[in-house]
């Protein structure tokens, strides 16, 4: 039988609030309490293509090319919408025409504390 571990433990929310201009609110189970910025949520995408591109331009080298994330930037920022995956995380569809990253909690409190 398995047993969550602590960070599995922690990364229950209570309280979920979206604002949809500014950013993501999240009361955890353990009384914490985390804030994120669109900007902040949008970088970290959890998607295969985001995740693939933050690692290669963390990848020390000489930079050739300016490594920029999909989607249309063309506008400000805005999360066009939320839904809940399960029980266990969030997906969000952003206004630069990105929606495929499913941020799950436990993610989303390990990138909280940064």
């Amino acid at each position: 039988m398995d047993t969550p571990n602590s960070t599995d433990a922690q990364a229950i929310p209570l309280k979920l609030r979206l604002d949809r201009a500014r950013g993501l609110e999240i009361h955890w189970s353990d009384g914490q309490k985390s804030e994120y910025s669109l900007s902040f949520l949008r970088t970290m995408c959890p998607c295969a293509t985001c995740k693939t591109l933050r690692d290669q331009s963390a990848t020390p080298r000489k930079k050739t090319s300016l490594t920029v994330l999909p989607g249309n930037f063309s506008a400000p920022l805005a999360a066009l919408s939320a839904e809940l995956v399960g029980n266990y995380a969030l997906r969000i569809e952003w206004s630069d025409q990105h929606g495929t990253g499913i941020y799950s909690f436990t993610y989303l409190r390990e990138i909280g504390k940064e």
